[in-house]
């Protein structure tokens, strides 16, 4: 399984974007996802999760309400809407592949992750 994420970029605080991560090379409907994200000097944490066929998300605290994980199983593509960013939310995010389907708070209970991609909101 290979994914790749795009759509990082540099923003203001209280901009939007949008994140993307497509998956190859196996059934994505069967997967669940995550995506996680890394700031300089810090731990990789969680940020959301969705599992297999969509419709069941969990979100951490500091990214609800802002947040959304979506899937479009067709197009073997999850997304990461990110609205009212902030300086915090400054990070490399990445997407991870979890083939029980559940979409897990734990990274290691990922099996497949992606390159990152750089996330940076100015003040």
């Amino acid at each position: 399984v290979q994914l790749v994420e795009s759509g990082g970029g540099l923003v203001q605080t209280g901009a939007s974007l949008r994140l993307s991560c497509a998956l190859s090379g196996g059934s994505f409907i069967y997967y669940g996802m995550g995506w996680f994200r890394q700031a300089p000097g810090k731990e990789r944490e969680f940020v959301t999760s969705i599992r297999w066929a969509g419709g069941i998300t969990d979100y951490a605290n500091s990214v609800k309400g802002r947040f959304t994980i979506s899937r479009d199983n067709a197009r073997n593509t999850m997304y990461l809407q990110m609205n009212n960013l902030k300086p915090e939310d400054t990070a490399v995010y990445y997407c991870a592949a979890e083939r029980n389907g559940l979409g897990s708070r734990l990274a290691r209970d990922y099996d497949s992750w992606g390159q990152g991609t750089q996330v940076t909101v100015s003040s």
